[in-house]
Order: structure tokens, then C-alpha cells, then sequence
């Protein structure tokens, strides 16, 4: 796929600025948890061997937080953002969102919640190549229910807001790779999530492309307070981050 047949955008104002950081012994705060997990475990099993990824992991995400979760690869990043999202199962433990624990919902339920409280963003960017950008966004909206027009106008709305509106009828192939991952943002933002998971979203773009979609970010978090858990192993998307959690072997080695 080419990425580089269309000019890039103006950039976004504001760049990214620096996180604050938790004192140490500080809590996460007064903000009410959206996110509780206790005592975590997961392991993966082919026929004898056995992969311990989450060894009884405790996290706390507060409202309005934006957090990194670092490691190295195997580490259990991934693992743990499946897990709390409620994209993966785990075998013991419990994780709870906005008051309601996971194992009281069925997967259609899980499947529902995470369509309507929920946003992702991966790093291989998920978009269809043969709809436009915001034919693209509209699809969470009309897997939904809601009217074609109604999901037409969000998704316009949402595309804005990333600063893409004049790229609401171009392909993938015709975007940059900051812009469709701008793209995957806006689908991810168009049904206003309380919770937004993002794995390693700077993976596949350049240093330019990686500030401008931190900036984004960062810009939404400040301004519509939605709670980003971002997974990473790039020191600078942390450092952009209210918190970090160090992951090492299956458990959380460091809260910072």
C-alpha cells in the first residue's frame, strides 16, 4: 500500500507536551476508576509447554487518565490490554469497568459494551482499502443501528476533529500513514468511548507522523476526557503519558 501519494495535512496545533507524573506513594487519585483488575492471571498452553503472560496482575485506571503500559516483547502488554478490554478471556481474576465486572457479561454483551463505552486503535491500522475515510469511521455506527444519516454526520464530525475533513472521501491508498491512523482514531472516537485502548499506535509511522498522532492524543484526552490506555515500548509515547506502568514477566514491575 502506498502511503505517500497525498500531501500531508497542516498539522494539528499544540504539540505534545510532557505528562504529568504520580509522586511517589500518590494514588491515582480523585478521579472515580473506570478500570479494576485483581489478581490477573492468563497463561497459554500447546501441549506440554506452558506460557505464564499474566501472573495475579492489580491496576488501577482512573477516569480522564492517560496511561502507558510498557515492557519488553513477551512481557504480557498485549495480553493485558486484551484482557482488560474484554477482547481476550483470562483464566482467574477479576476485571471490572465502569462499576460492571466482566464475567457478568455474555459475549454478545461484551461484544455490545465494547461498541458503544469503547475505542481501539492498533498499529496495523484495521481500515478497509476499497471504502473511503469515512465510510471507514460510519462502520461501528451502522453495525450499531444507527441511521445511515445520523452515522454519515458523526463520522464527518469525527473526521474533523482529527483535523481530516477534507480527506473524508479519500481511499487508504490516497492517505499518508499519520493520516490513517488519524483515520483509525476518528473511527475510534466516533461513538464518543469512555475508554480508548491503543497497541503500540506508532508502530508503523515515521518520527513526524508519530508526534502529530501523540499530539492528537494527547490534544482529546486534555480537551474530551476520554481515558487512554496506550500499550508501547517506545520511551518517548510514554514520556507523553500522565502515568506509566513497567510490565516484566507477566507482572507489573514499576507504577509510575
Amino acid at each position: 500500500m502506498s502511503q505517500n501519494t497525498a500531501p500531508e495535512t497542516p498539522a494539528i496545533q499544540g504539540q505534545p507536551v510532557e505528562g504529568s507524573r504520580l509522586e511517589e506513594g500518590e494514588s491515582v487519585g480523585a478521579a472515580t476508576p473506570i478500570v479494576v483488575a485483581e489478581n490477573i492471571h492468563k497463561t497459554f498452553r500447546s501441549g506440554e509447554i506452558e506460557v505464564h503472560a499474566l501472573r495475579g496482575v492489580d491496576l488501577t485506571i482512573g477516569t480522564g487518565e492517560m496511561v502507558a503500559i510498557m515492557g519488553p516483547s513477551g512481557c504480557g502488554k498485549t495480553t493485558l490490554l486484551n484482557a482488560l478490554s474484554g477482547l481476550d478471556s483470562f483464566d482467574d481474576g477479576q476485571v471490572t469497568i465502569e462499576g460492571t465486572s466482566l464475567a457478568d457479561m455474555n459475549d454478545r454483551k461484551r461484544t455490545d459494551y465494547r461498541a458503544r463505552r469503547m475505542g481501539f486503535v492498533f498499529q496495523s491500522f484495521n481500515l478497509l482499502p476499497v471504502i473511503s475515510a469515512v465510510e471507514n469511521v460510519e462502520m461501528p455506527l451502522l453495525v450499531s443501528g444507527v441511521r445511515p444519516a445520523e452515522a454519515r454526520r458523526r463520522s464527518l464530525k469525527s473526521l474533523e476533529s482529527v483535523g481530516l475533513a477534507d480527506r473524508a472521501s479519500h481511499r487508504p491508498m490516497q492517505l499518508s500513514g499519520g493520516q490513517i491512523q488519524r483515520v483509525t482514531i476518528a473511527r475510534a472516537l466516533v461513538n464518543s468511548p469512555a475508554l480508548v485502548w491503543a497497541d503500540e499506535p506508532t508502530g508503523n509511522l515515521d518520527v513526524g507522523s508519530s508526534t502529530e498522532v501523540l499530539g492528537l492524543m494527547q490534544r482529546l484526552n486534555r480537551e474530551e476526557g476520554q481515558t487512554f490506555v496506550i500499550v508501547t515500548h517506545d520511551p518517548q509515547v510514554a514520556a507523553l503519558c500522565g502515568r506509566i506502568v513497567r510490565m516484566k514477566d507477566g507482572e507489573i514491575a514499576a507504577n509510575e
